[in-house]
């Protein structure tokens, strides 16, 4: 049942028209206010060879909450100039930890970058981390799904997020596995590295495969 989940939700990413990248894309470039993101990478494939989903997101899921599906992506870009905020954006939090654990030796750098808050010694290297994090995600790949602002619209955020990734997640079972090059393998997260996504929510419970006819209305309509 599994494969066939998978066949039919890489076909309806298929109908959202063709991916995007975060590198120049800027506010003024008709987002919809609300809706679920997910991201490629390149060089991770598919066993048949098209490209496979590592990160499945959303925005603003408590009730109060007033974030638009375009802040969010802007949280995970950086800024044009090429900075950021990883403590802002878990995304960014962990595509950091795989850059500083693959190309810099074991030390206080990932302590001070995992750290609650910046340390005025640790600035500049910061900085410099948060622009190849700004330089990777940039790059990658990604479409997204319009969903609803009504009141259903933030639980079913919530559901087609949280169903996509226990789909995709090698740690229940899919058989996309990461390149033996891809980047997550250095994270610091176990659940990234387990799942072959750069997400930890999610990627150790069931799915319900019901969450497909609410996708495959939505990406329809």
């Amino acid at each position: 049942m599994r494969e066939g989940d998978l066949t039919e939700f890489y076909s309806l990413l298929g109908r959202l028209g063709s991916p995007r990248r975060l590198f120049g894309a800027t506010g003024r470039d008709g987002w919809p206010t609300h809706g679920v993101y997910f991201f490629f990478e390149d060089g991770e494939l598919r066993a048949d060879g098209t490209p496979r989903v590592v990160r499945v997101g959303t925005h603003g899921l408590a009730i109060t909450s007033r974030t638009r599906l375009w802040q969010r992506l802007a949280q995970h870009r950086g800024t044009l100039k090429g900075g950021g905020n990883h403590r802002a954006s878990i995304f960014r939090r962990h595509v950091g930890t795989a850059l500083i654990r693959r190309d810099h030796p074991p030390g206080p750098l990932l302590d001070a970058w995992t750290g609650a808050r910046r340390l005025p010694e640790w600035a500049a290297a910061e900085s410099a981390i948060e622009r190849e994090v700004s330089d990777h995600i940039g790059r990658m790949p990604f479409r997204w799904l319009a969903v609803p602002t009504d009141a259903d619209g933030t639980s079913l955020r919530g559901a087609i997020e949280r169903n996509s990734i226990a789909l995709l997640s090698n740690l229940r079972g899919a058989p996309d596995r990461p390149s033996r090059t891809w980047l997550g393998h250095h994270a610091l997260s176990d659940k990234v590295r387990a799942s072959g996504l750069w997400n930890v929510n999610h990627v150790d419970e069931d799915y319900d495969p019901a969450f497909l006819e609410s996708f495959r209305a939505l990406a329809d309509g």
